[in-house]
């Protein structure tokens, strides 16, 4: 548990900033979206609050409950809101906190020394967004109550109890004039929740979904923190040593955790976070960890002979080749840059990292001479491998395919020369791939028939990657390389859509090329580029009405409106079945189409990559009761 800071918490540390009535107005400014990201984010906010008392060292029990109504209600005993007067604004500082935005211990009033949330909007924004909030304090022997509809003031702080507890209970419901939709996703939540207790290690959080006939409890609470997430990590992989390797240092008022374990995969997996949030963009402190981790290899082969004179010094990533880690940092005034503003930018991480990631690797080296030496064959594994990779470019390109200038020979190519109106279907087989060079538009749609399946990346280093003659295809035409020469901004087609036969082989195959985007094209995915067509199910026909529905409750949906007699059904069970013409008005047509856009939230990075590991790597047991207990969720699946 972190130690207590020697500060009062009264309403004088809080300080007011400005007003609150640009929230409702715009809430994207403040939560991002208003589809389930936002949604969810407004839980996150709320715990923040109490993960700060924990930080502080005053909250050792959060708990989130989603309510029958879809209400969340997030508990904790930390010190209790401050219910005082505010000296400047007259109001009481549970009020002050919860009316006017950025208002908190987070600005600079000594509140907190080290605080969570991206953005610090925290109790106000949740409030303004929501139909209803209440807030219960425990505080001074006493219970206070107040109540608040879409951020105004509803009741006074008024006093309805005794209580010898401490702490603050926020309950509130969405509002539906401002969301998409207001139904949260215990799994979402689940996720998330369980990063927080990863992060603060000691922590107690539990999650509660009333909403089941059953309600559904966990409980997250890890003793070991970062040590314990890697290990979750890695359930589904094969570490190549026993001990995750940890380390933890202090200097100048910074913090820094690091836990790491090294598997038998081809690809790395590093989480850093900065205050609690994911930094996905990386930072100044991912930067120092990755120096002293590449320096500290290189001189411990070096010194014990296992590297000679005549070698080359490894690379960062031949040496980060299978690592799980989760760098961990806490900072007082946290900079985040960036796209999504989660690249943290304070300069003077990088050398605190950098020093202590240093001291750490080296008295582990040191001390196990046994796992230092497993790790570094591993790494000189992946150097020839690397080698091996950068000759089959080579020969690649000396044969013309990996130029840019020299197309593959099966790419339908648009005529349209500027990425951003492009885009390239990925289609399997000769048949779908001949109806979709017909029915497509050939200004702006490019067509790439694949043989088959791909190879499964997820099992193969990138040399073995690059003779899948299949992969070549896709790596040239998009244009933008692969690996440590990749560029986005070469990338010809802004939209990459894959698209395959609506049964368990066109899924498979889906998840193949997944996989291979996911963990050799991440920008790809990241910036929004790869996208899965929506082929429909059924063509319906009732006289001279034909109809085309993507799913059996559309199809019952149909059926209902205009009679079940006299109708034609088609059931397509692949692209070839349609003629170039049904293919363009169902999937290919930009007015008429139904695109699922692939994306990662960053919040459940950690989640996405275990999912992957699970349906891709060596491990059937995992994989086995994944499908088993999400059988129930799927439909439409030819078996």
């Amino acid at each position: 548990m972190a130690e207590k800071i020697n500060n009062e918490y009264g309403a004088e540390q809080i300080q007011v900033l400005e007003g609150l009535e640009p929230v409702r107005k715009r809430p994207g400014m403040y939560i991002g979206s208003t589809g389930p990201k936002g949604l969810h984010h407004l839980v996150y906010e709320i715990v923040d609050n109490s993960i700060d008392e924990a930080l502080a060292g005053y909250c050792k029990n959060i708990s989130v409950t989603i309510g029958n109504d879809n209400s969340i209600t997030v508990k904790d005993d930390g010190r209790g809101m401050p219910v005082d007067l505010h000296p400047k604004m007259g109001k009481p500082a549970v009020e002050v906190i919860h009316t006017v935005l950025h208002a908190g211990g987070k600005f600079g009033g000594g509140g907190y020394k080290v605080s969570g949330g991206l953005h610090g909007v925290g109790a106000s924004v949740v409030n303004a967004l929501s139909e209803w909030m209440t807030v219960e304090v425990e505080r001074d022997g006493k219970i206070y109550h107040q109540r608040y509809e879409r951020g105004k003031t509803i009741t006074e702080l008024t006093v309805v109890g005794e209580s010898h507890e401490t702490g603050t209970k926020t309950r509130f419901l969405p509002d539906k004039e401002i969301f998409e939709e207001t139904v949260f996703k215990f799994e979402v939540l689940e996720h998330r929740l369980r990063e927080m207790a990863f992060l603060n290690k000691g922590i107690r959080i539990t999650i509660t979904d009333e909403r089941e006939e059953n309600p559904k409890e966990l409980v997250f609470h890890y003793e070991g923190g970062i040590k314990e997430f890697v290990k979750h990590l890695n359930k589904n992989k094969d570490a190549i040593h026993k001990n995750i390797i940890y380390f933890e240092g202090k200097k100048e008022n910074s913090e820094v955790e690091v836990a790491m374990q090294y598997t038998d995969k081809y690809t790395e997996t590093i989480f850093s976070f900065a205050n609690n949030i994911n930094t996905h963009e990386g930072g100044t402190h991912l930067v120092g960890f990755k120096s002293a981790l590449t320096r500290v290899v290189n001189d411990y082969a070096r010194k014990n002979n296992i590297l000679k004179e005549k070698d080359d010094n490894l690379t960062g990533e031949d040496i980060r080749e299978g690592l799980t880690c989760i760098i961990s940092v806490k900072l007082t005034e946290p900079q985040f840059e960036g796209q999504t503003k989660t690249k943290l930018g304070n300069s003077e991480m990088r050398g605190i990292v950098e020093t202590i990631a240093s001291e750490g690797m080296q008295i582990f080296l040191g001390e196990n001479p046994t796992e230092a030496k497993v790790i570094i064959e591993k790494s000189l594994k992946a150097a020839r491998a690397r080698e091996a990779a950068r000759k089959a470019r080579e020969l690649t390109r000396r044969k013309g395919a990996l130029d840019g200038l020299s197309l593959p020979g099966k790419l339908a190519d648009c005529s349209e020369k500027d990425p951003t109106l492009s885009e390239i279907f990925i289609v399997e087989g000769d048949s779908a791939g001949g109806s979709a060079k017909q029915g497509r538009d050939r200004a702006t749609q490019a067509i790439l028939p694949l043989r088959g399946k791909i190879l499964n990346v997820e099992k193969a280093r990138l040399d073995k990657i690059l003779n899948s003659s299949e992969i070549r295809a896709m790596i040239t035409a998009f244009g933008c390389g692969i690996g440590d020469e990749f560029d986005i901004s070469k990338l010809r087609y802004h939209k990459i859509v894959i698209m395959t036969d609506a049964d368990v082989d066109g899924a498979h195959i889906s998840t193949l090329l997944l996989t291979f985007f996911y963990r050799y094209m991440k920008p790809l995915v990241d910036h929004g580029h790869v996208y899965i067509a929506r082929p429909p199910l059924y063509k319906v026909k009732k006289g001279r009405q034909e109809h085309y529905v993507y799913s059996d409750e559309e199809l019952d949906q149909l059926l209902n409106e205009i009679g079940r007699n006299g109708i034609t059904l088609q059931r397509y069970k692949g692209l070839g079945e349609m003629n170039p013409e049904q293919l363009w008005d169902t999937t290919m047509d930009a007015k008429t189409r139904t695109l699922i856009q692939v994306n990662v939230d960053e919040d459940n990075e950690a989640a996405a990559d275990q999912v992957f590991t699970m349906l891709m790597g060596d491990k059937v047991k995992p994989r086995r009761e994944f499908i088993e207990s999400n059988a129930k969720y799927v439909s439409n699946l030819d078996v």
